[in-house]
């Protein structure tokens, strides 16, 4: 789904350009879940590389794959899951493109995992009248930026009647301030995200009104909702 001549929503990435940016892919969730006590099966990295696979596919040409923050999970140490599966993923994303990782809350020590692959760690990443942040916290943006992309929300709506309902990724659409806001769906599969229509939003770029934001769902098609308010009615 195209949302402007630049941009296009192929599932849980989004091509800006010739550039194709995800966020929050949590590698190493289900080691912290099974340390934690929580034995779920650790399913979650084939689904991440059959996804990779399938959206770079769709992308074409690249020149260029952000992953817009949150590459790994834990935030004190690498895992050896982590380990292993970043720079499976890393190694895979390199052979099609130029490979940037923006800075999330949870890479406190990504640099190790990117030095070895030589990728360059930054805190946000500009091209052109784009601007790609992970979403934590509030940077300066400059002029000429028109568009910012964040993740860290991983935004879902729930949609359904009163008998049965389903959780969704889904894209926001708004503004923050004077720019074209888009937050990512996140790239991981152990749940569905944030449910915007009952839970505090976390990011301080969405600590506004956002009742006029659009939902884009994310499911075999991208499927336009409308405003988040007229959710919020149903």
């Amino acid at each position: 789904m195209k949302i402007a001549p630049n941009i296009e929503m192929l599932g849980l990435g989004m091509k800006v350009y010739d550039t194709l940016v995800l966020s929050d892919l949590h590698i190493g969730y289900e080691e912290a879940l099974n340390k934690g006590g929580v034995m779920i099966p650790r399913f979650q990295f084939d689904e991440i590389m059959k996804e990779l696979e399938d959206l770079v596919k769709k992308a074409g040409n690249l020149r260029r794959i952000v992953i817009n923050g949150d590459l790994k999970h834990e935030f004190g140490t690498i895992s050896n899951q982590e380990w292993r599966h970043t720079l499976k993923v890393l190694d895979f994303l390199s052979s099609q493109a130029e490979v940037i990782l923006v800075q999330g809350n949870h890479d406190t020590i990504l640099g190790p995992i990117a030095q070895k692959r030589e990728i360059l760690v930054v805190d946000h990443f500009i091209d052109r009248d784009v601007m790609y942040v992970h979403g934590n916290k509030i940077v300066d943006i400059p002029d000429e930026v028109n568009t910012l992309v964040i993740g860290h929300e991983h935004p879902a709506v729930r949609i359904g009647d009163n008998s049965r309902s389903e959780l969704f990724k889904c894209y926001l659409v708004g503004k923050y301030k004077d720019k074209k806001l888009i937050v990512l769906p996140s790239f991981h599969f152990v749940t569905e995200g944030h449910d915007m229509l009952k839970e505090k939003v976390l990011s301080p770029y969405l600590k506004q009104d956002i009742s006029d934001f659009k939902v884009i769902v994310v499911g075999d098609e991208m499927m336009n909702f409308g405003e988040l308010s007229s959710l919020a009615q149903n």
